[in-house]
């Protein structure tokens, strides 16, 4: 039998798949709410309550997460905003490993790579944005100056493409990509077989390696 290492903790599976599944339908009501015309009956009616209610997930799951997982939560973030000679390398590489190259040709690379820290770049900053631009616009309607509240709209609404834009590429990679059946698998079981590990994730392999 192959062998196998564990990438990721129940916690955090359980942490993925709950936010993946709130930020979907968040995604979701407020593309009616940015494209109204897309359905007229939803706009400031139901689909306007689901994404207030979400939204409110949408910042309590990390919250409790972060506060159960404090070490592991703020040493994923370094990683995500620490970049280096091996990312620039990645991104040279990148577009020849989707289309044919064996991984042996990339850079080797840590917990996560230098496409998944980009995402998770966007995610965490764009979230941010969420959480500031979303307060103005709940609360603060009709208190702060008409064209304050109109920055927080387009603030909220850039950040909103840029985010939703990356998770579908996310999406995409994940479930469809054929190099990625291991990187989707163990979000589901938490493990990876060493052999991946070495070849996608070489920096980290080595560090779990002599703990």
């Amino acid at each position: 039998m192959e062998q196998e290492v564990e990438r990721y903790a129940p916690s955090t599976r359980w942490f993925h798949w709950i936010h993946a599944a709130v930020f979907l339908v968040l995604l979701l009501t407020g593309l009616f709410l940015f494209l109204p015309w897309v359905s007229p009956a939803a706009y400031g009616g139901i689909t306007r309550l689901l994404h207030r209610i979400f939204a409110v997930i949408f910042v309590l799951a990390p919250l409790i997460f972060v506060m159960l997982n404090s070490r592991r939560s703020f040493a994923f973030v370094k990683e995500a905003f620490s970049w280096g000679r091996d990312d620039i390398k990645w991104f040279k590489a990148a577009p020849k490993y989707y289309f044919g190259i064996e991984p042996s040709g990339m850079p080797p690379q840590g917990h996560i790579n230098t496409g998944q820290k980009l995402y998770w770049m966007t995610v965490l900053l764009g979230g941010v944005v969420f959480l500031i631009t979303g307060f103005f616009m709940w609360f603060l309607k009709g208190i702060v100056a008409p064209g304050v509240f109109q920055w927080m709209v387009l603030f909220h609404d850039v950040a909103f493409i840029a985010v939703g834009s990356f998770f579908m590429v996310h999406f995409t990679l994940s479930v469809l990509h054929p190099r990625m059946v291991e990187s989707m698998r163990s979000m589901w079981g938490g493990r990876v077989s060493a052999h991946y590990a070495k070849t996608h994730h070489a920096k980290w392999y080595e560090q779990e390696a002599d703990k």
